[in-house]
């Protein structure tokens, strides 16, 4: 048998969350955006601070797999420092296996600082310069599903060691949830990995980005990113909820009500992608697993972190039998 359902491959990192003080902080907007306003030259005081180890989009799925009882582990790199050696304890003990994860003597691992203002974030990051090298695994340790996120702009050639992989692992289903760096990368680049997914899930922002559709017509958005090769296609949006077509059918979800106001948003896509890819793996269709991840999703974001307020099954269960009627998946 199997020794994984599935292993999540992607960057991991520290983030060291600072909360900003509201009296000194603001943000404004122009036509390029929303900016972070601080005093400059001067001494800012924050309200507090935290560090989150072993976090990032694919450990951050990691944690949520095992928290939903499945045998997971990650293919991530971390450097020979001591942030590398407490996010591997991290892993241990959200109980997520580290046998891929590669250390990299005289390397630093990456950390990220997150300035949290109100209930969103600003994160800044540097990704360090790895050598990425897909891993040999054995047979017992090929996995049901692949979990693909977040890598740095060094690199692409991994991407075509890992869709090499897949080509020669037909048993073996891929779930991608893209980064930054994949997202400016493109599709055509990353053709092979559109291709092989099984399930593809972006925010209504990015499959905008990645398909070329119209943002205010998320039917043409679905088809669009179909057309790229997933079988199942997830958008994302917000506190207006999530989409979701498996090629036949198009469902909207709600997002599921909020006991009270977000504490911060790190995390929360995360928390539903994994989630919805859990479900599908425990063999439910993809309407149920649409139901279940906004739930995970909203308890995430009533916590400080990615994974502090990650759900159990029963915990999900039981907040599915709590939730008001209009909650469900409708087609479209």
């Amino acid at each position: 048998m199997a020794e994984f359902d599935v292993l999540s491959v992607g960057d991991i990192t520290t983030d060291a969350i600072i909360r900003l003080d509201e009296a000194t902080s603001r943000v404004t907007r122009d036509a390029l955006g929303d900016w972070l306003a601080v005093p400059f030259g001067t001494k800012v005081p924050f309200e507090e601070a935290f560090i989150l180890e072993a976090v990032g989009n694919a450990s951050n799925a990691s944690a949520c797999f095992a928290r939903l009882g499945l045998r997971t582990g990650l293919v991530t790199n971390v450097g020979g420092d001591s942030h590398g050696i407490d996010m591997m304890h991290a892993l241990h003990q959200a109980g997520v296996d580290t046998r891929f994860v590669r250390v990299n003597p005289g390397r630093a691992s990456n950390y990220h600082y997150a300035l949290w203002y109100r209930d969103d974030r600003t994160i800044l990051v540097r990704h360090e310069e790895y050598d990425y090298h897909w891993p040999h695994l054995r047979p017992a340790e090929v996995p049901a599903w692949l979990y693909f996120s977040s890598v740095s702009e060094h690199a692409l050639d991994y991407h075509d060691q890992l869709a090499g992989w897949l080509e020669d692992q037909p048993g073996t289903k891929l779930a991608f949830q893209p980064g930054t760096y994949q997202l400016e990368a493109g599709p055509d680049r990353l053709e092979r990995i559109y291709r092989a997914a099984e399930v593809l899930i972006l925010n209504r922002e990015e499959a905008v980005l990645v398909s070329g559709g119209r943002v205010e017509d998320i039917r043409e958005l679905l088809d669009c990113l179909h057309a790229l090769g997933p079988r199942t296609v997830v958008i994302t949006d917000g506190p207006a909820g999530a989409y979701a077509s498996d090629g036949t059918t198009q469902w909207a979800m709600p997002a599921y009500p909020d006991p009270g106001s977000p504490c911060e948003r790190t995390g929360a896509g995360d928390a539903f992608a994994s989630t919805f890819v859990a479900a599908l793996i425990a063999g439910k269709p993809v309407d149920e697993a649409l139901r279940r991840a906004p739930v995970n999703s909203m308890s995430v974001v009533q916590s400080v972190g990615p994974q502090a307020g990650l759900l159990t099954p029963a915990g999900i269960d039981a907040l599915l039998v709590r939730a008001p009627e209009w909650y469900r998946a409708t087609p479209l």
